[in-house]
This record gives structure tokens, sequence and C-alpha cells, in this order.
């Protein structure tokens, strides 16, 4: 049983990011590669993700991000500022007595991507199939040679990928609005959602990813479409987990699937206790039936990103995660 954080951080400052991620998520958890939204355009999941498209551009539009012939400036920006991410990733661990055996990235998925990316008429890439088809190509190409990048900065760690799809569920709903705000999408076919995630998790496998994890919000999350398409995992919140969907994740996990539970809710100003919150997964986890050995499947996250806390509260997140893991594994060895 281990911990991790989901990506977004409060702040601006990379380096303090990095030392911070690393010395609270130390072997044997799971350190990430921080996003900084805070710092701006091009540091959000979006902007980050669209600048590892191979053949295809972005800028920034009033309404939101857009394909566009050529890179210009906010491209250039957001690239910079994942350059500069790796580079302090390899200065910090660099300077290590020891480094983490295992490092995880970040992407938006290709269905979140083309919900959140716009075409030159304003409508989202959502809206066309041949946008959503170029798109999953277009990252799978580009994902290689960032996890390349990645591996030179931390030489030896395991490779761990989560994908982002935090608006799968209206894509397959077909709740996502037009730009009129008048009609709304067409769904995407469950099919089609499936294949474009194994054109992505095939590339990261290629690439060097030792496990891809696709991260989806609790309602009406997809998990047997995720399953289908060869993901390794699931990552969704714990706090509105339904008794149907714990059976789902509890045949995963005894498929051999890895499971991320965001067992620490931080929507609050204050944090849960650490027993509530071990109480929260044991519980349900020994109520299915399953062995108290097979909770070492699991790893255990917040409920959401940290971006919108303090760089103090954060971190305090860190730590109370990590407690969280001590005593499920407490638990688990009886």
């Amino acid at each position: 049983m281990t911990a991790t954080g989901l990506g977004p951080w409060p702040g601006e400052d990379p380096v303090e990011a990095a030392r911070i991620i690393r010395g609270e998520l130390g072997s044997p958890h799971l350190p990430f590669l921080a996003e900084l939204p805070d710092r701006g355009v091009g540091s959000d999941a979006l902007g980050r993700t669209a600048t590892l498209l191979e053949e295809l551009a972005v800028d920034v539009q009033p309404y939101g991000w857009r394909l566009v012939d050529r890179p210009g400036k906010d491209f250039r920006r957001a690239a910079s500022a994942l350059a500069t991410d790796i580079n302090v990733l390899a200065d910090v661990a660099g300077a290590e007595d020891k480094a983490a055996a295992e490092i995880k990235v970040q992407v938006v998925g290709p269905l979140s991507l083309a919900a959140g990316l716009h075409l030159h008429n304003g409508e989202r890439a959502l809206i066309d199939y041949g946008a959503r088809r170029d798109l999953a190509a277009s990252l799978a190409a580009g994902v290689g040679q960032y996890l390349s990048r990645v591996a030179a900065a931390v030489p030896g760690a395991r490779m761990v990928v989560q994908i982002d799809e935090p608006d799968i569920a209206a894509v397959l709903a077909g709740t996502i609005p037009t730009s009129s705000g008048y009609r709304t999408l067409r769904a995407v076919p469950s099919s089609e959602a499936r294949e474009s995630w194994r054109v992505v998790l095939d590339a990261l496998r290629d690439a060097g990813a030792a496990e891809v994890v696709i991260s989806v919000p609790e309602v009406e999350a997809p998990f047997e479409q995720i399953l289908a398409a060869g993901a390794d995992g699931i990552a969704v919140p714990l706090r509105a987990l339904t008794s149907r969907q714990w059976e789902q994740l509890a045949g995963a996990a005894e498929a051999g699937k890895r499971l991320w539970i965001g067992a620490l809710d931080v929507s609050g100003k204050s944090l849960p206790r650490v027993a509530d919150c071990v109480d929260a997964v044991w519980r349900p986890w020994r109520q299915l039936g399953l062995s108290p050995a097979g909770i070492s499947t699991l790893r255990v996250t917040p409920s959401s990103g940290l971006a919108s806390r303090s760089p103090a509260d954060a971190t305090s997140v860190l730590g109370r995660l990590t407690q969280v893991a001590d005593g499920l594994n407490q638990l688990a060895q009886g």
C-alpha cells in the first residue's frame, strides 16, 4: 500500500514543488512531476498536454485552447514551462542521496483533450470524428518523447503514467455543450473511447511506461470500458462510490488491476482524520470478501488535485496520505 498525488500543485516554484513532493513521497511511495497552473497560460493540464501533440499546434483564444496551423507564443510558453519542470526534476533528483524508485507523470486523455480543445470555427474538437481520431493518434505519437525526457531526468526510475479523463462522463453521455450553448454534442460511442485509450496506452507502453492508470471522477465512471481498453488500473475518488462501483473495483483488483483510491477528501478546509480515511477503505474492502493481503494492490491519493490549497496545506496532505497508507498496511498485516 503506497501513496501518491494527482498532479496539480499550488504555487509557481517548480524547485520547491519537486523538493516537497519527493521529500514527502520517497520510496516506497510514488512521487510525481507537479503541474503548477498558478504560473498561468500553458501550465494548466490541457495546455501542457497539448504541447505533446505530434504535428498539431495550439494557441489560446478567449474561449480556450484552439488547434492552429503553426505554433504561437502560447504553445512555446507551455513547452518552455514543461521543459523547465523536467530540468528541475533532474536537478532535484540528482542531488538526492537515494533517488525514489519510481516517478509518475500525468497527461490529459484523448477524450477530455477533444472536449477541451477547439477547432478553427470555435467548436470543440469533440464534435468531429476525424478530429477525435487525429488527436488520439497525435497524442500517442508525442508521448514517447515526453517519457524519454522524463526518464533521462531520473535514470533507472520506473515510469508510471496517469491519464486524466475529467470530462469522460459528459463525453459518453452526450452532455458537453456546443459553443453556442443551445445544444449538446453527440455522445461518443464506448467502442471509440476504448480504441482511443488503447492507441495511447500502447504508445506509452512502447515508450517504457511500466504502469498506466486512467483517472476519472466517481460519477458515472466507466470502469468496464477502462479495463476493456487494457489500462493497468483505475484512479477514482472514494467519497461517492456506490456499492455497485465497489463491486466493480473489487473484480478489477481480483483480476490483478491496480486501484488508486482517492481516500483523503480535500474538498473541505480541514483534513479528515487518518482513522476515518483508513476505515473508509478497509471496511468496504473486507465487506466484499477481499483478502487483507490484496490491499497491497491499492494506492491512496487525495480526492482531487491540490492547486487550490496553500503549499503548506498541500504538504500536509501528502504527509496525511502516507499515514493513511501506513494505517492500512498495519491492518493488512494483522
